[in-house]
């Protein structure tokens, strides 16, 4: 068996190439891999394609590494909420590309792309300017998208837990992509809050078993991305 465990945050992305697509997990800051994220602002890789739930809150987590311009292209569901000021306004500027996608279709392209499925067919976004240039086929009546697998090269992801071998449980709904996402990724790097010995980890409560995971770092004190935005903090630190 591998160990997995890396020593920080700066090791665990060093791989990280120009042009890389990167999964990265999260539902709002649930299961957001805020030091990860951080540590990839410093490390500096260019013309990323990330793949999200959304495009980030306030000037900290993946809305940090958009406004450093490292991020060439974005594919989500919700690229603007309440509290985002970065991406609308480089959207509306011309400096980043996106590719909405309805957040089932996005859950499903990236399950389909961890289970070998190279494409499929949905309802969603029949009829709508989603669809467009797109094949479409009718079933029973009924009329289908197609919609090919969302593949990446690596994935960032935060766990509650995870031990040496990089077998992972989840904190609740901050689950949410994480497992997809390692499923789905070429290279699976994971933040846990504890990093525990082998064994103290019941197997019948594995989500994401280690054979999907490739580097695991311990952040056991990860930064709440809503008490930064409320707090107006950027990164990187004044």
């Amino acid at each position: 068996m591998i160990n997995k465990i890396v020593n920080s945050t700066k090791e665990a992305v060093a791989g990280i190439f120009d042009g890389s697509s990167i999964l990265i997990s999260g539902f709002g800051e649930a299961g957001s891999p805020i030091e990860l994220i951080h540590a990839l602002i410093d490390q500096g890789s260019k013309n990323l394609t990330i793949i999200s739930n959304n495009a980030g809150s306030g000037n900290v987590g993946l809305a940090a590494l958009i406004e450093n311009r490292q991020v060439k292209k974005i594919i989500c569901s919700f690229p603007r909420t309440a509290i985002s000021v970065v991406f609308p306004e480089m959207y509306r500027k011309g400096e980043i590309e996106l590719e909405l996608v309805p957040q089932g279709t996005l859950a499903e392209r990236i399950r389909a792309a961890g289970a070998g499925i190279p494409a499929f067919f949905t309802p969603t976004s029949v009829n709508t300017p989603l669809a467009k240039d797109k094949e479409t086929r009718v079933f029973n009546g009924i009329t289908y998208v197609l919609e090919h697998a969302l593949h990446a090269d690596f994935s960032l992801v935060k766990c509650h837990a995870a031990d040496k071998y990089g077998n992972l449980i989840y904190n609740k709904t901050a689950r949410n992509f994480g497992p997809v996402m390692c499923m789905a990724a070429k290279a699976s790097i994971v933040q846990a809050k504890q990093i525990l010995e082998v064994g103290q980890i019941d197997p019948e409560c594995v989500v994401t078993p280690g054979i999907f995971v490739n580097k695991v770092v311990e952040v056991s004190n990860p930064a709440h991305e809503s008490v930064l935005v409320a707090e107006k903090r950027r990164y990187p630190w004044n």
